[in-house]
């Protein structure tokens, strides 16, 4: 025996059948054929199985599921041991991260940096709760990476003794901290000079122009229009001959209030444009002269988002240190062409997209579009895990996490309902799953699973050895199978404006600060999947 574990009634049936048939695949076709009489036992005490076997049984459950139903009813966490067998055969990698990289760095995003990049880049974050992990599997290349001189610091509530430097936040308010280093990479590396204004015109949407539409007594962002200013990033003191006008932009730092800054506008008919450049500027606070508006007064402003005083109040990182990080993380990436990373963390919050969406905002104005070192395999798209956890009807107003101006199009509806509404409409989020793959306890467990492989005692079988799998993978199947490669780098622009409805009813559209706080578990914004 070995050190696999097993659910009893499932590992009896099994051999039952197997002994029967003598053909391990058509073995998990008949007994899945009938799963109640296991499913219904799951849960009940495991005992302990020999490697290969329970190999087998994985195995064997992953061939006739992807052959029966379709590859991507087989799915794995992107933390998973067995993550990159599914990945490989065309299969469902999931993520308990927000879509963010995929909003901001495209569709084609490939995933984490290669191990070879971890020791060449010049500056490294680690942010976020799982920092506190001193010896994880990327740790080596960490290492491997200080000894050429890079700086790592490290973010989160907990510090680490992997780091040069420690930014202790309190819980929930990374997302603060990010807006105010973006607040001063606008301010210094894009007005008073301008080091990544080519990388910002060629790989991003900031020259892209933008509608307003009328809102009140001001204007609120509207779709991207089609065509861009050419030769800059800004209408600011062009052909508009100074024209301004008051923009209404989500603020949910001090409830449901709104922030009054003021854009630079051209005139095209009867519509007012912008830039997604002015918007950015507008939304973190970075002041020009003559604009209209409520503005930051400078850096040590406390009482307008988003200023590193503003953040010393929300976080507890002083003022002088967030600002100290943004501009290392600036001249860092201009003198080294943009080799850079953040390692995001899972911030177990609600508001976790935002958060990630203003930490990726870091990256884009800084020409670092490789450098976000999400869990997961290159190429390999990471699904949303949200569809898994949406497993019941609730009672939740998913309208209450709408901005002060929102249309009330989720108003006094379900998470459920919205995800239901999404499959219909054809977002691609992943179908529920016959053979699942978990990192670690989850709860509540996905209904109408064949196979649950995970380390808890709830699940069917304890994750086997996966070089083990994917052998018996391929002994089963008579081949390996590969998944059709998905591209390494985002092949389009990178995006700090996300234009879709969705985004825009929630005030989510430009990166946004949300306080911790309560809110339901699943967000219409994190179904959002852009093509």
């Amino acid at each position: 025996m070995g050190g696999s574990q097993v659910n009893q009634a499932l590992v009896r049936l099994y051999f039952e059948v197997r002994d029967g048939l003598r053909d391990p695949v058509a073995a998990w076709a008949k007994l899945t054929g009938n799963s109640q009489q296991y499913t219904r036992t799951r849960g009940e005490r495991r005992v302990p199985l020999d490697d290969a076997t329970a190999a087998e049984l994985a195995a064997a459950a992953i061939v006739h599921t992807a052959t029966e139903h379709g590859p991507e009813r087989v799915a794995a966490l992107a933390t998973s041991p067995l993550a990159g067998l599914v990945g490989g055969l065309g299969g469902a990698v999931l993520t308990e991260h927000p879509c963010a990289p995929e909003q901001v760095l495209g569709t084609r995003f490939g995933g984490p940096p290669r191990a070879e990049d971890w020791a060449r880049a010049a500056y490294v974050l680690l942010w976020g709760e799982k920092d506190r992990l001193t010896r994880t599997a990327d740790t080596p290349w960490v290492i491997a990476g200080r000894y050429k001189g890079q700086k790592v610091v490290a973010i989160g509530t907990h510090p680490t003794r992997l780091s040069d430097e420690t930014l202790v936040v309190r819980p929930g308010t990374d997302g603060a901290l990010a807006m105010a280093m973006g607040h001063v990479l606008l301010k210094e590396f894009f007005l008073d000079r301008t080091p990544f204004e080519r990388h910002a015109m060629a790989a991003t949407d900031l020259p892209f122009l933008v509608r307003l539409r009328e809102r009140a007594d001001a204007y609120v962002p509207g779709e991207v229009a089609e065509g861009r200013i050419s030769d800059r990033l800004s209408v600011y003191g062009g052909e508009a001959g100074g024209e301004a006008v008051e923009v209404l932009l989500p603020r949910f730092d001090d409830g449901p209030g709104v922030l009054r800054r003021g854009v630079p506008v051209l005139r095209d008919g009867g519509e007012l444009l912008t830039t997604v450049f002015d918007l950015l500027l507008a939304g973190y606070g970075v002041a020009r002269p003559g604009l209209p508006g409520r503005w930051p007064d400078g850096y040590g402003d406390r009482a307008e988002p988003y200023t590193p005083g503003w953040q010393e109040a929300c976080t507890g990182v002083p003022a002088s240190r967030a600002l100290k990080i943004a501009r290392e993380l600036g001249v860092t990436a201009e003198k080294t062409g943009g080799r850079c990373v953040i390692v995001p963390g899972r911030l177990d919050t609600p508001h976790a997209d935002t958060a990630y969406r203003a930490m990726l905002a870091l990256l884009v104005l800084t020409g670092c579009g490789g450098g976000w070192a999400q869990a997961g395999a290159a190429g390999i798209p990471l699904v949303p895990y949200l569809c898994l956890h949406a497993c019941g009807e609730d009672r939740a107003d998913v309208g209450a996490l709408s901005w002060a101006l929102a249309e009330g199009l989720f108003a006094r509806r379900t998470s459920r309902s919205v995800l239901l509404e999404a499959v219909r409409d054809g977002w691609p989020m992943a179908p529920p799953p016959r053979v699942l793959a978990l990192p670690r306890p989850i709860y509540p467990l996905p209904p109408e699973v064949d196979l649950l492989i995970g380390p808890d005692e709830h699940c069917d079988l304890a994750p086997p050895d996966p070089a083990l799998v994917t052998a018996a993978v391929a002994r089963l199947a008579g081949r390996t199978a590969a998944a059709e490669p998905g591209g390494g780098a985002a092949d389009g622009r990178m995006r700090l404006l996300v234009d879709h409805a969705w985004m825009r009813e929630y005030g989510e559209a430009l990166p946004t600060y949300r306080p911790p706080g309560l809110g339901v578990p699943l967000k219409p914004t994190q179904l959002v999947r852009f093509r």
